[in-house]
């Protein structure tokens, strides 16, 4: 898969959540080509400690590690990188790699909506949600997030490798 063909969305940060400084989320449409795989896929290719359920309806962010959600069953819109961020409508065998940082949030979705998440080496995700007393730790966390040895879903000829390129 070449790299044009991935969605990339940037965000700032607006001063409640932080989104990535300089990574964008990477939006994959229709290429989780087995959904109900989604778990399996993602671990092939390092991103463990997976799970599978909704997105919360709450704005929220990991500011400890980057994240990778493919959708399983049904259709969402999400709202990606904070109250201003933008709208995005997703639904079965798409994928989106969230950077650390990056607000998310479900603000609808059909009643059989499921989700697969998981994180590059199986880190252990934190859970924020825009604290004012969160800053300024979460920022210099973000930065020091460690770039993933492989995209979750094509390996180390993934379009993330170049996409989000040091």
């Amino acid at each position: 898969m070449l790299s044009e063909d991935v969605k990339t969305l940037f965000f700032t940060d607006d001063g409640k959540i932080p989104n990535h400084p300089s990574l964008p989320v990477l939006l994959y449409v229709g290429k989780l080509k087995e959904p109900q795989d989604a778990l399996d896929v993602f671990e092939q290719n390092g991103w463990t400690n997976g799970w599978k359920n909704g997105v919360f309806d709450y704005h929220h962010y990991h500011s400890n590690t980057h994240e990778v959600l493919g959708v399983i069953s049904g259709e969402a819109v999400l709202l990606l990188g904070g109250e201003d961020g933008v709208s995005v409508t997703v639904s079965k065998g798409d994928v989106i790699v969230l950077p650390a940082g990056t607000g998310h949030k479900c603000i609808g979705s059909s009643t059989d909506f499921k989700v697969a998440g998981a994180y590059p080496n199986g880190m252990e995700h934190n859970l924020k949600k825009g604290e004012p007393n969160d800053r300024p730790a979460v920022l210099d966390d973000i930065m020091l997030v460690p770039l993933p040895d492989k995209d979750p879903l094509f390996g180390s000829d993934g379009p993330l490798m170049e996409l989000w390129k040091s």
